[in-house]
């Protein structure tokens, strides 16, 4: 059980925060410890490997039955972010330098993994010149050598006043180039203080004039306050800007000291949003309580492959 000092500890700088008590969660979002050995397998290797991985550091609620199928989302450039959103699990403070090692580390694991879709993400660097533009390209390279039959997601952040990043990105040619709106505008002063809702749209849309190509993916939490003429409205903005894939899953509550949940979104208004999602052209659609930007991403992906080959 984390204790208060625990918290406290991997997150000073939300030490100010009021607590937040943590509701119970309903039983359609409850998971099993995981036990499976392919599970012990996987966090082996990425120990092995020297590799931070966002399903344990934003404590996923589907790290057992990921890694159980050898699905696992590697975090690059190091486990701090420049940034203190309200509901990330990710501590945050001045980051390390860059390792350069880091691209073939990555890549060994998807190749010893044997993955046939990998998702690379990271924190936010507001530090970088380019705030890690060019290491996500460096990941890619690698990874395209070392296991040229794996498609690759990348998962980035909003690369706030870092000019030319998402062009950098973008001409490395991720299969998939996936950035998390994250939540409803009227909700980001308090949800995602440090980034801005039309940068990450600028950005998904200036990645797919750039590479047309490469498709575009982006995620939304729910429970949070939001109402459902919000959550169209990012919808519509999202398929302006062409977007191909959408994720919609629960925020879960990591620590006291994170946002409240508003409310426990149920079932049937996930189909709703999934429905809705699909009737505004969207390709690719996950919307269920436990959907996290890349939890199935392998499955939905190869899904979609394989559709496109027989048309």
């Amino acid at each position: 059980m984390t204790t208060r000092t625990e918290i406290d500890h991997r997150h000073p700088e939300k030490a100010h925060r009021p607590d937040n008590p943590i509701q119970r969660k309903p039983a359609w979002i409850r998971v099993k410890a995981p036990n499976h050995p392919v599970y012990k397998e996987t966090r082996d290797l990425m120990r092995a490997n020297g590799l931070v991985t966002v399903c344990e550091e934003a404590a996923c609620p589907n790290i057992g039955e990921c890694w159980s199928q050898r699905h696992a989302t590697m975090m690059i450039m190091g486990d701090t972010c420049t940034r203190a959103c309200s509901f990330c699990n990710v501590r945050t403070g001045m980051p390390l330098a860059l390792d350069v090692s880091e691209p073939a580390r990555v890549a060994d694991a998807v190749f010893k993994l044997g993955l046939r879709h990998v998702v690379i993400t990271s924190v936010d660097r507001d530090d970088l010149p380019d705030g890690g533009a060019e290491h996500f390209a460096a990941v890619i390279r690698a990874i395209r050598a070392a296991a040229p039959g794996t498609t690759i997601e990348v998962l980035t952040p909003d690369f706030l006043r870092k000019p030319g990043s998402g062009d950098i990105v973008a001409d490395a040619r991720p299969d998939v180039f996936n950035h998390n709106l994250e939540t409803v505008p009227r909700l980001y002063p308090s949800i995602r203080p440090g980034a801005r809702y039309y940068q990450s749209l600028r950005l998904l849309d200036g990645v797919k004039q750039r590479a047309p190509g490469v498709f575009t993916k982006s995620g939304l939490m729910v429970g949070l306050g939001e109402t459902r003429a919000e959550i169209m409205q990012v919808m519509d903005d999202l398929r302006i800007a062409d977007v191909d894939f959408l994720t919609i899953g629960q925020y879960l509550q990591p620590t006291v000291k994170h946002a409240a949940i508003a409310a426990f979104v149920t079932p049937e208004e996930f189909e709703d949003y999934a429905a809705l999602a699909r009737a505004k052209g969207f390709l690719l659609v996950s919307a269920t309580p436990l959907t996290r930007s890349s939890y199935h991403a392998d499955t939905d992906f190869a899904a979609l492959a394989a559709a496109r080959n027989r048309a």
